[in-house]
């Protein structure tokens, strides 16, 4: 693949990725996931990550960008653009991931009470890690508008 294409690629996953029908529909992925480990439902597990693989490629370009899960997903494109350092941001990142590991080995050994808060508790850092990067995303943007109305 050479550069231009994959530039387009790169371009066109983060373009329609940035529809917030895109990142709505995939907050069910990990109660998916979890249930189908749980129920040992594997095809539901297999189309849980098919859907989730394809998901960014579903829906169409956004007309505009003023939902906050399209802003979402730019400050998402931004942080792993220019690998911005997190500082404490990455905490809730971490703690999501270990969250996510435990929900699943949590389902896995049918622990229906530590399989429903390791999710609940996956999910609202997740959300508490995104909404402080539309934050940070949104300050740049304004930091980088009044430098633009300041020349």
């Amino acid at each position: 693949m050479d550069d231009s294409v994959r530039t387009r690629a790169k371009r066109l996953f983060w373009e329609r990725h940035a529809n917030p029908w895109s990142g709505w529909t995939r907050t069910v992925t990990l109660p998916a996931l979890v249930h189908a480990v749980f129920a040992r439902r594997w095809r539901l597990l297999v189309a849980t990550v098919l859907f989730t693989l394809l998901n960014p490629l579903l829906f169409p370009k956004p007309e505009d960008a003023d939902a906050w899960m399209t802003k979402v997903v730019l400050a998402e494109r931004r942080w792993r653009e220019t690998d911005d350092d997190l500082g404490a941001l990455h905490v809730l990142n971490v703690g999501n991931a270990l969250a996510t590991l435990y929900a699943l080995y949590a389902a896995y050994r049918r622990d229906v009470g530590g399989a429903t808060v390791a999710t609940a508790l996956a999910m609202t850092l997740k959300f508490a890690f995104v909404a402080a990067l539309v934050r940070r995303y949104e300050g740049d943007l304004s930091l980088d508008a009044y430098d633009r109305s300041a020349s």
